[in-house]
């Protein structure tokens, strides 16, 4: 993840130009997460030609947690844009784990 999103302040601009930076940035998400999936694939081929059918729930934190420690970059850059799928996901997220415990 080579590519940053520019943070700007409102006022350095004019208004064609925050446009186009705006649209700048989000084709620099898009390519962002273009490489998210790449490596993504790219693990999952990983783990099947390892032979893993499954991963323990110990394991898929363990994952989870490299790859937020991995992408936390990226994540804070594009936190308002995110913000409420990524607070609906952690609501079903924890609604899942209520059920495991229930």
């Amino acid at each position: 993840m080579d590519k940053a999103v520019e943070q700007r302040s409102p006022g350095a601009t004019g208004p064609s130009e925050q446009g186009e930076s705006t649209w700048s940035d989000l084709s620099r998400v898009r390519d962002g997460w273009r490489e998210v999936e790449a490596e993504e694939t790219r693990l999952l081929a990983l783990r099947q030609s390892s032979g893993q059918a499954q991963m323990s729930i110990q394991d898929g934190l363990r994952h989870l947690l490299a790859l937020q420690r991995a992408f936390e970059p990226h994540l804070q850059q594009t936190e308002a844009l995110f913000r409420a799928d990524r607070l609906a996901y952690l609501e079903e997220l924890q609604r899942r784990l209520a059920q495991l415990d229930g």
